[in-house]
């Protein structure tokens, strides 16, 4: 990946890029369509744009690093003026699942303390109401999973703990994560709520009432989004 190459990046990610100014705090979201964010914008502080980005996971920290992003941390800012991040599914309200990249702790921490969370998406992550495809990704203290397992099974879900190469993953804060799919997702909110109330949950991947707009891209097209 070569900093000022954006001919391979979606029409939406250049327009997320180009809503960044000189001056500002970036949140830098994890995943593909947050990668391809993270490319563009450095295109933009080659060019001499001069801002500072915000990583929300050690994947997106290495490839700032590479494409020369200054980066800061919540020690040196404390409020983030634009958040750009993907998402793994959309609803009408503009409510996500998130995590399935691993990050969704971190993901919400930065985007909380955003002025303007945006959100870059394929058209294949819209859906008729969240679950509709993806499991809910639920990070868990290590020792906690069991008891949280059993927990989410009595709010109807099915869980599966992730793992890579045969070992439980580990998010970048050291704990496990546990994907729950549930039969339909009436009130994302409300699941959130009595998800977060589990001892032992970190956090949960139903990001509700928090996106401002939606960039969604379709072949060479992109639409936006705005909640209303």
């Amino acid at each position: 990946m070569k900093t000022g190459d954006e001919s391979s990046l979606w029409p939406a990610t250049l327009e997320a890029a180009a809503m960044v100014e000189s001056g500002m705090v970036v949140g830098l979201g994890t995943g593909r369509a947050a990668g391809q964010f993270v490319q563009a914008l450095a295109a933009r502080v080659a060019r001499g744009l001069e801002i500072v980005g915000v990583p929300t996971s050690d994947q997106t920290r290495k490839l700032a690093q590479e494409l020369s992003l200054p980066l800061a941390t919540f020690d040196e800012i404390d409020v983030i003026d634009i958040d750009v991040d993907g998402a793994d599914e959309v609803d009408p309200d503009l409510d996500l699942i998130k995590g399935h990249g691993g990050a969704l702790l971190r993901e919400r921490v930065v985007a909380s303390v955003s002025k303007r969370f945006v959100v870059l998406v394929g058209d294949e992550k819209l859906v008729p109401h969240l679950g509709a495809r993806m499991s809910v990704p639920v990070e868990v203290v290590p020792f906690a999973v069991p008891v949280v397992r059993r927990n989410m099974e009595k709010l109807g879900g099915e869980v599966k703990l992730r793992s890579t190469d045969g070992k439980p993953f580990v998010s970048d804060n050291g704990n496990h994560i546990l994907d729950v799919r549930f039969e339909r997702i009436a009130r994302p909110g409300e699941l959130h709520r009595e998800i977060k109330t589990l001892p032992g949950v970190a956090d949960s991947g139903l990001f509700v009432g928090m996106t401002d707009l939606v960039l969604v891209q379709s072949k060479d097209e992109f639409r936006r989004l705005e909640r209303g």
